[in-house]
């Protein structure tokens, strides 16, 4: 069965290098999460002046931290935080992500919990002006998953297929 998300042109090996300190399991989950989310991300679920798209996924907490080790309380279940930044404010809307939410509990929900909160452009902005160190100090601590200006997508003629 082919989803939306298995045919994304973004290399999932680049998603996993960004956490190379995890252990492989936690890498492909972080990855398979990232992937879930920019696939089904639902702009059209609210009405904007202009197309939605996700400007940034970043893992925050325990996990982006280089000095993060495996323990027994961790291995064998995860709690991951990632930080959404969207291109509106009308795209961190709950409508748009309930399916990226649901997705994400059914496919790895009894061996991960997942907590997402969405913020847009404009939201960094205000925080930078404002010097909210709550909100900056976990972005600059936190691993940059995707940024669609370093990360764009290939166009199709682009595309290289997997040798066999």
């Amino acid at each position: 069965m082919t989803t939306p998300y298995s045919n994304d042109v973004y290399a999932r090996e680049v998603v996993m290098a960004r956490v190379g300190h995890l252990i492989r399991r936690k890498q492909r989950e972080v990855e398979r999460i990232t992937r879930i989310l920019r696939a089904f991300f639902e702009p059209d679920h609210v009405q904007a002046p202009e197309p939605g798209r996700i400007t940034r996924v970043i893992l925050i907490g325990p996990y982006a931290r280089r000095s993060w080790y495996e323990d027994k309380k961790t291995l064998g279940f995860s709690d991951y935080e990632f930080w959404v930044v969207v291109d509106h404010p009308l795209f961190t809307d709950e409508r748009c992500w309930q399916r990226a939410r649901d997705i994400v509990g059914s496919e790895l929900g009894d061996r991960c919990a997942v907590n997402l909160e969405i913020y847009s452009k404009s939201d960094i902005r205000i925080s930078k002006a404002e010097r909210d160190t709550f909100i900056l100090d976990r972005i600059e601590a936190g691993i940059t998953l995707y940024r669609a200006s370093r990360d764009a997508p290939l166009h199709p003629g682009d595309r290289r297929e997997p040798r066999s």
